[in-house]
């Protein structure tokens, strides 16, 4: 047990098996006492997946139990984790989840007491999300447009993501990434990865897993495994439904990876971004962010692309006039963002998207953007007139609010 008296739960991913197990063993080699929890989720018969775990218990390298059941990944794994702590000698467990998972939501619905039950927080300490990358691999991913299955538990509210999009989503949650090394990899590819990653999550440690001992992650350690700080946990999990937030970026380029940060504060012309889109994303790796689309001024449109997938969707409302009682419903983060951007006459409206790649042209990139915003006739005519604008990116209101190109 840890000081506190809960254990300790350390949550664990890659983006191959292989990988996923160099980081086990890794954490395993820090904390011999912990058990592994390993999962896989398989597409069910009716509304649930089925769920596969497998527990390898302190001390017994070779041996374990394994177990299936079909349901809710996050009821299924939260009564394994309560099981697990409960046992004598049981001080942490390493939680092994598959690549297919959207980690940070699912984090957030295993965090999440539904009423009735018992919060894991109350047994168990959470300790930095690690990931395990396979470089070539990530690169690979990152360009598929391929589908996964949409069974609960998968990426997002259980739609169907590309898997480009879910492996960035899975560099996205991490808080550290260690990259694993191949002795046939081109020289190029470990350098290339560890930028994409960075520039993907500049807030993570990025590492190479050693193949003998290695004192960066020797160092890193007793990190890996040190508990977060409940109140950044609960920070943590409260942004994943967000859908109003600045998105992170690196300034700074590295092995020719660069982001580029793109904000304005006057609405975007729908045919006129349609028009710049294959522009703008040619050689974008990964983009992220929300924007102001003149012929919806009322509705956040979220922007994600992954490769050459570019997906907008009106997923919530522009918070109206404080004193207008939409802001109770809205979370503290939210309000304190809306607050900063607050302007008299748009109120928390805005355009943030942050584009990623290599070899990106800056200056042409920002150029398209804002040769898309209305201008200063075109804002002048106001909501009503900015209604009437064809729009070949989300449609008619009555046609629903995504887009997928």
């Amino acid at each position: 047990m840890s000081g506190s008296g809960r254990g300790l739960l350390s949550i664990v991913s890659g983006n191959s098996p292989g990988v996923r197990g160099q980081v086990v063993d890794l954490l395993r080699r820090f904390r011999p006492d912990a058990a592994v929890l390993a999962v896989s989720i398989g597409t069910g018969d009716g509304q649930y997946p089925t769920v596969q775990r497998f527990t390898t218990a302190p001390g017994a390298q070779n041996a374990g139990q394994g177990r299936s059941g079909t349901g809710d990944p996050a009821v299924i794994l939260r009564q394994d984790l309560d099981a697990l702590v409960r046992r004598p000698g049981c001080p942490a467990v390493i939680l092994a989840l598959p690549f297919e998972l959207d980690l940070l939501p699912f984090l957030a619905d295993l965090w999440h007491a539904p009423i009735g039950t018992t919060a894991l927080a109350r047994h168990y300490e959470l300790a930095p999300v690690t990931i395990g990358l396979d470089p070539e691999l990530l690169l690979s991913d990152l360009r598929c447009t391929h589908r996964l299955s949409a069974a609960p538990g998968a990426p997002g509210d259980g739609l169907p993501v590309t898997v480009g999009e879910a492996a960035a989503r899975q560099v996205e949650a991490a808080q550290t990434v260690l990259l694993a090394r191949a002795d046939d990899a081109e020289p190029e590819l470990p350098a290339a990865a560890r930028a994409v990653a960075s520039h993907l999550n500049p807030s993570a440690t990025v590492l190479f897993l050693p193949r003998r001992p290695d004192r960066a992650v020797e160092r890193a350690g007793s990190a890996l495994l040190a508990p977060v700080p409940p109140q950044a946990v609960a920070e943590r999990l409260a942004r994943v439904r967000e859908t109003v937030s600045t998105p992170a970026w690196q300034p700074r380029e590295s092995h020719g990876v660069r982001s580029v940060y793109w904000r304005a504060r006057r609405p975007l012309h729908p045919q006129r971004l349609a028009r710049a889109m294959p522009g703008l994303m040619r050689a974008v790796t990964r983009s992220r962010g929300h924007v102001w689309l003149a012929s919806r001024p009322d509705t956040v449109v979220t922007w994600r692309s992954a490769g050459h997938r570019l997906e907008l969707a009106g997923v919530d409302q522009w918070l109206p006039e404080p004193d207008a009682g939409g802001w109770p419903a809205a979370s503290p983060e939210r309000r304190m963002l809306a607050t900063w951007h607050w302007d008299p006459y748009y109120g928390e409206r805005r355009n943030e998207i942050v584009l990623i790649g290599a070899g990106l042209d800056e200056e042409r990139l920002r150029g398209l953007l804002d040769g898309a915003l209305l201008t200063d006739e075109e804002l002048a005519l106001g909501p009503t007139s900015w209604h009437e604008l064809p729009d070949p990116i989300l449609g008619a209101p009555e046609q629903g609010g995504r887009r997928e190109s």
